[in-house]
């Protein structure tokens, strides 16, 4: 009968993985280190032989033939493949084979719960593999607490078994160890009673330190591709944040990219905006069912969200159900990270990473989508200040008010939107009647302050989404949506009588305009047609006197009136 320390099995896991590292990277660097796998089974032969017979007189038996075979195979499944799934799956094939086992699992130990949960099995009856087992719970679990095989002959008569398949009847567990670090459990079971004699529970022991490294390896493989796709991610969004400068183009690009690298299940992005400091959806990307609209506001002080901004650190939720101040944007949400936007010392708003499944969120994660909220923080405060020169771009250095860049700009928006709709606009052409004058006598000072004054009753009379602009000199341009010609001509009537009224200081009489009006569809369908159009009514206004306000000319008030 085969005898063997435990505390000496761990130790060789320590030995092989060591050797196979050495003899990974000598393969690389030498090309004529080519037979890797058989020379790691020759150093298998020779140390697990020493440690089952004395170096003099050494005969091999059949056991340890199968020992060697079994341990040959475990490190085939090593060097075969750094696919997670791969080698796992090739685990389970070999023990069910060379064993005979009827159920076979490997149970993964998830360090942030200290809880275990089956990764891969072969004959569990349908619905157990969603179980998750705390630390010294079950067969399993007291193995892996222990760091020691625990064997159960007969199932029925113990009370710590936890059923998976119900034709089960014995059960060994042997601890996955990686440097005297529990990973997992390698659970076998078999639908005899006392199935494993003491040889083969040696021989599974043994196998479970291949196991392991074969585990391991393929963890710290998957890690690295995960490290290299997130670099790879990094420098995407370095780049777009250079070639895109429209801010929700950029925030779209961005979420895309992160919800693909860092395998999430949605990505969202929320800004300050306004006086109170809100907080706005933005932009996000994903696989969840929103529970709030693109642009939706929440507060900036509620939810983990309000956690990251008020400390400026990352906040992890692994599991929101336990939350009790948790604010659901997905309906699938299981698992969240809050990520502060800090650009040069300005908070700017928060990126938000949701996940379907609890526990997702690894905090070796966290340097990697903290660089990412760097960079998008800046690329955010650039397009900010973007927007801004566009708008200085748009607005008259003296009056504060639109350019005629602008102008020319929106009445081409609004005209086919009218046209989409089958809605009318409206142009207002002003005019400041004798500014000439008022410039010779009382200086060009004077005259600016009366072109800032008539700007700012303008802009106070008209609706929010009117749009007032300074045309050239002292004209001024009107932009009215959904406006017939009716109240057209009453909105620049109640202009007029403003400024007529208005008292402008340092100037001694009245301020008085002139203004034309002119309607889509009646006057015109395009830009040159209506202005053209409104410039008639408003010299009309003059020739009639000045101080009035006038219906461009092809449609009497009557008319105007019909067509309201």
């Amino acid at each position: 009968m085969l005898t063997l320390d435990w505390r000496l099995i761990s130790g060789s896991a320590w030995w092989f993985s060591e050797s196979s590292k050495r003899l990974l990277d000598d393969e690389d660097a030498n090309p004529d280190c080519t037979n890797v796998r058989r020379y790691q089974s020759l150093q298998l032969d020779s140390y697990f032989g020493d440690l089952r017979y004395p170096r003099q007189g050494r005969v091999k038996s059949g056991s340890y033939m199968q020992k060697i075979a079994i341990l040959y195979d475990a490190s085939q499944a090593v060097l075969s493949t750094f696919d997670l799934d791969e080698v796992l799956q090739q685990i389970l094939i070999i023990a069910r084979d060379y064993f005979h086992l009827q159920n076979v699992a490997i149970l993964l130990l998830d360090k942030e719960t200290d809880e275990l949960y089956p990764r891969s099995q072969i004959g569990w009856d349908a619905g157990h593999d969603a179980v998750r087992l705390p630390m010294g719970t079950g067969i399993t679990g007291l193995a892996a607490r222990q760091k020691r095989p625990i064997y159960v002959p007969d199932v029925r008569n113990d009370a710590r078994y936890v059923e998976s398949a119900k034709s089960t009847l014995s059960e060994l567990a042997v601890p996955l160890m990686v440097r005297d670090e529990v990973v997992g459990v390698l659970d076998c079971q078999s639908e005899n009673v006392d199935h494993f004699d003491k040889e083969t529970i040696d021989l599974l022991t043994l196998f479970s330190t291949q196991a392991s490294m074969a585990l391991q390896n393929a963890r710290l493989h998957a890690l690295e591709r995960r490290r290299a796709l997130q670099l790879k991610a990094i420098n995407a969004i370095a780049q777009q944040t250079t070639a895109v400068l429209d801010l929700k183009e950029l925030l779209s690009k961005v979420c895309s990219l992160i919800q693909h690298a860092f395998q999430v299940s949605h990505v969202s992005v929320l800004l300050k905006e306004g006086e109170d400091d809100d907080l706005f959806l933005r932009a996000h990307h994903g696989d969840l069912t929103p529970r709030i609209p693109e642009d939706g506001r929440v507060s900036a002080d509620a939810g983990l969200w309000g956690q990251a901004l008020v400390t400026r650190k990352t906040m992890i939720e692994n599991d929101v159900k336990g939350n009790p101040n948790y604010i659901g944007f997905y309906v699938e949400t299981a698992a969240r990270m809050c990520i502060p936007l800090v650009a040069f010392g300005q908070t700017l708003g928060v990126l938000i990473l949701d996940s379907a499944r609890r526990g997702a969120f690894n905090p070796n994660d966290t340097q990697s989508l903290e660089s990412v909220a760097d960079i998008c923080a800046t690329a955010i405060q650039n397009a900010h200040y973007v927007e801004r020169v566009k708008q200085l771009a748009y607005l008259d250095g003296l009056t504060g008010i639109f350019n005629r860049r602008f102008f020319e700009l929106r009445i081409a928006e609004e005209i086919e939107r009218a046209k989409r709709f089958g809605a009318s606009m409206a142009v207002i052409m002003v005019d400041i009647d004798q500014f000439k004058r008022l410039n010779d006598e009382f200086g060009h000072l004077l005259g600016d302050e009366v072109l800032r004054q008539v700007s700012s009753i303008f802009h106070q009379q008209l609706r929010k989404f009117d749009v007032v602009c300074r045309y050239g000199g002292e004209e001024f341009a009107i932009l009215l949506s959904q406006t017939n010609p009716q109240h057209a001509l009453a909105v620049a009537e109640k202009l007029r009588r403003s400024v007529e009224i208005w008292q402008f200081p340092g100037v001694p009489r009245p301020v008085t305009i002139s203004a034309g009006t002119a309607v889509y569809p009646d006057h015109g369908s395009t830009r040159d047609e209506l202005v053209k159009a409104a410039d008639a009514g408003m010299y009309a206004a003059k020739q009639a006197g000045r101080n009035q306000a006038c219906l461009a000319p092809g449609l009497s008030i009557e008319q105007a009136a019909g067509s309201s």
